[in-house]
């Protein structure tokens, strides 16, 4: 079986691509979910040193298109990319936020079947449209929901059910746990800074100045207001706007493409229940820690021999997670270890979020994986955006869709 490879790949610019009449409250559009499939599959063909008639099928992830954007059949909109993509077949994948990933690995299933040479795939979505209450509405449909989205129950308040479960199983005291989160946030902030495709460009990027925001100022405001306890503001991603695309191919076909490529060496799609309800220990990803092991073993390598990851940092909670379960950490230690200064771009072992994460570089839920791998790409071929690794021979993508759903893993390795 061929192992197919990312020969091409594009990120646009996130954030919140909208004007707001504050007396009407209506929304403009300044970069519309049609603008930026054609900007980011444009960006990724010629990224790739392909033609667009090269291009033998497109794999579009989306999450909620018809809600965020009144538009559904949205993998059709990819024709519009170049004239030459006209009768390419062309799909749509929905998995909440992991939904580009999938689309990525229904490409490399096609990759390997040998029925394709070369894909496209496009993540994408566009949320700022809606007023926030709108929004966490038609997110909270990717929850299950008759237990928790018809119950009132949104993402936030999910995983602050992770980080109690957390806090409880390994008994950390509240103020050491803030600290823990705060300073994922923080570090993620001061990635970001340095990326200039973030949407977030500047946050306060110390353990101090996120908690000198929970303080109350003269009026009795607070700036990192609690939205679901223990999660505060600032241990919430951003609400965003953007796109990414890759091209792939199988890596006996990269040819003279190689100094600019890298391979799919292994991947792990690992679905969790539904509803939290009925799932077993809130205090760890299973499913995560399956995705990780099945990712590892197909690509024939340890933890130990990643040099940077990008994960799913929708929460503060979730990449301490993440983190343990790609076994970074040992379960119960992932917050100690960041408080401990580990992770960071001098990590002399492994360095997570380079990019900033959801929580700085932002978190277009339908574009978030193809975003992580074309930023851990970048890192490969050495033509980082933002923070350079250390090391790059090695990277890991773990994206989840829902609280933790759909599980994700890639590794991506230099050729």
């Amino acid at each position: 079986m061929s192992k197919a490879s990312i020969i091409g790949a594009y990120n646009t610019e996130f954030g919140a691509f909208v004007t707001k009449d504050k007396a009407t409250g209506l929304m403009t559009d300044t970069k519309t979910y049609y603008d930026m499939i054609i900007e980011a599959g444009q960006g990724a063909i010629k990224d790739s040193g392909l033609d667009a008639k090269d291009i033998d099928a497109v794999f579009v992830g989306s999450c909620s298109p018809g809600s965020f954007n009144n538009q559904e059949h949205v993998a059709p909109l990819a024709v519009e990319i170049d004239p030459a993509l006209r009768f390419k077949p062309m799909s749509r994948a929905e998995c909440a936020c992991a939904s580009s990933t999938v689309a990525l690995y229904n490409a490399v299933y096609g990759i390997e079947s040998g029925r394709y040479k070369n894909i496209l795939v496009i993540g994408v979505e566009k949320m700022n449209l809606l007023p926030t209450p709108q929004m966490t509405a038609v997110l909270a449909g990717s929850s299950h929901w008759p237990s928790e989205g018809s119950k009132g129950w949104s993402f936030p308040m999910l995983f602050a059910a992770y980080a109690k479960g957390y806090q409880a199983q390994y008994n950390i005291p509240n103020e050491e746990f803030e600290k823990m989160l705060y300073t994922v946030g923080a570090l993620c902030y001061k990635n970001g800074a340095e990326n200039p495709l973030a949407h977030q460009k500047k946050g306060p990027a110390s353990l101090a100045e996120i908690m000198a925001l929970n303080e109350l100022d003269a009026k009795g405001r607070c700036k990192n207001v609690m939205v679901a306890a223990p999660l505060r503001l600032h241990d919430c991603s951003l609400v965003s706007d953007g796109a990414a695309a890759l091209v792939v191919t199988a890596t006996a076909n990269v040819g003279s493409r190689k100094a600019r490529a890298s391979e799919i060496a292994g991947i792990g799609h690992s679905c969790e229940r539904l509803a939290e309800n009925v799932r077993p220990n809130m205090y760890e990803l299973m499913a995560g820690k399956d995705a990780a092991a099945k990712a590892y073993a197909e690509a024939g390598i340890k933890a130990s021999d990643v040099n940077l990851a990008e994960v799913h940092d929708c929460f503060t909670i979730n990449q301490i997670l993440s983190t343990e379960a790609l076994g970074f950490s040992a379960d119960g230690r992932a917050g100690h270890d960041y408080l401990a200064g580990r992770f960071t771009r001098d990590d002399d072992k492994v360095s997570v979020n380079l990019s900033g994460g959801l929580k700085s570089k932002g978190h277009p839920v339908g574009a978030t994986g193809a975003s992580m791998h074309a930023l851990i790409h970048k890192q490969l071929i050495g033509e980082a955006i933002g923070v350079k690794a250390k090391k790059a021979d090695i990277g890991v993508a773990f994206n989840v869709g829902g609280s933790s759903v759909t599980n994700c893993v890639t590794v991506l390795r230099k050729l």
